[in-house]
């Protein structure tokens, strides 16, 4: 239904296939083990690669439980019709094994749903410790192998009566990609407050889970299931407070480039109102060499025009009182060069 887009959001059971590529994933939200039922006194074996010839109850067809078998099957090297598949309702399949029509039921639910407590009740009937798990597990991407310890299901009788080995089924909470970003904030904060809880097979914070889904991921679906909501939520609405979160990752790096260049700002300036004297001072060492090299008294006159010309301009430059020692620095070096000039020609005019 919801690759036809009937509905926004489906919960989906691990092994059903979604043609839309465009369906997206909120996260996993739970473990549904695969139970294999056979009667006490049957030899089926617990290899699931020796089964052949086995009436096997996998549901009707287009089932969850039936595509997640058809999964197992191929994962297990199983051909189509190594066995008899039959799609018989629960209450059905529990009283066909009992009666011994049947040889397997299968089903793919939480551990401790009601018909299968009563199910493990019948005197008849005993959970199939299946072999192998871990490496099946491994061939389908939505598996995992779990745990069921000892006295889970029921203390008196003991249901299991000793730790059972399970293939567990990821369950994930699925979005059409034109859902309302509000209403993807809602259902993930939901699931993280319904399915964040420890039970019989999962551990607190194990749920909803960023893996195992098989679909592409809501970016802010994922960013809320690994960072928990933002301080934005407590204040907000859902739909702003999501936009602030953006907003404030989208801001934070631009902020930090701003104030770095603002720190920069201030080198800049100062060494800007330096080089407004720093520019002259190629003309003050022009004259120096000159005057290192000897000089007639014509050539000292003009060098000495133009010193005082460039303590004139010196004189006029508009700088900020912080910056004005350059200048006057360079001033001094003017009318230094300047009397050292005077001087030469006094010396050349008595000689």
């Amino acid at each position: 239904m919801i690759s036809k887009r009937a509905v926004d959001a489906a919960i989906l059971q691990g092994g059903i296939k979604v043609a839309d590529p465009e369906i997206e994933a909120i996260g996993a939200l739970f473990f549904e083990p695969m139970i294999f039922l056979v009667r006490k006194d049957s030899d089926v074996p617990g290899n699931p690669a020796l089964w052949k010839g086995l009436r096997i109850n996998i549901g009707a067809p287009g089932s969850g439980i039936r595509a997640a078998f058809d999964d197992f099957e191929s994962a297990v090297g199983l051909s189509v019709g190594a066995n008899r598949k039959l799609g018989l309702k629960y209450s059905d399949a529990v009283a066909a094994l009992v009666a011994g029509t049947l040889d397997i039921t299968v089903f793919v639910a939480p551990i401790d749903a009601p018909y299968l407590v009563a199910a493990y009740g019948e005197d008849a009937l005993r959970l199939l410790p299946l072999q192998h798990t871990e490496a099946i597990s491994r061939r389908l991407e939505y598996a995992k192998t779990v745990t069921v310890p000892t006295g889970a299901i029921s203390l008196w009788p003991v249901v299991p009566s000793e730790p059972q080995s399970l293939m567990a089924l990821e369950a994930r909470l699925a979005i059409t990609p034109d859902l309302h970003p509000a209403l993807v904030t809602r259902l993930t904060m939901a699931a993280i407050e319904l399915h964040n809880v420890r039970g019989v097979i999962m551990d607190q914070g194990m749920f909803p889970s960023v893996e195992g889904t098989g679909l592409p991921f809501d970016n802010a679906a994922r960013q809320l299931i690994i960072n928990g909501p933002s301080i934005w939520h407590d204040w907000l609405p859902y739909w702003m407070a999501s936009q602030a979160h953006r907003l404030v990752l989208l801001m934070l790096p631009i902020l930090i480039i701003m104030l770095s260049a603002l720190r920069a700002v201030p080198m800049v300036y100062a060494y800007f109102m330096r080089w407004r004297v720093w520019q002259h001072y190629p003309e003050i060492k022009t004259v120096e060499d000159q005057l290192a090299g000897g000089m007639d008294d014509d050539g000292l006159r003009q060098a000495d025009a133009m010193l005082a010309d460039l303590d004139d301009r010196l004189s006029q430059l508009r700088l900020p009182a912080a910056y004005r020692q350059p200048a006057y620095d360079a001033r001094i070096h003017v009318e230094l060069i300047r009397s050292r000039i005077a001087k030469r020609r006094a010396e050349l005019q008595t000689g």
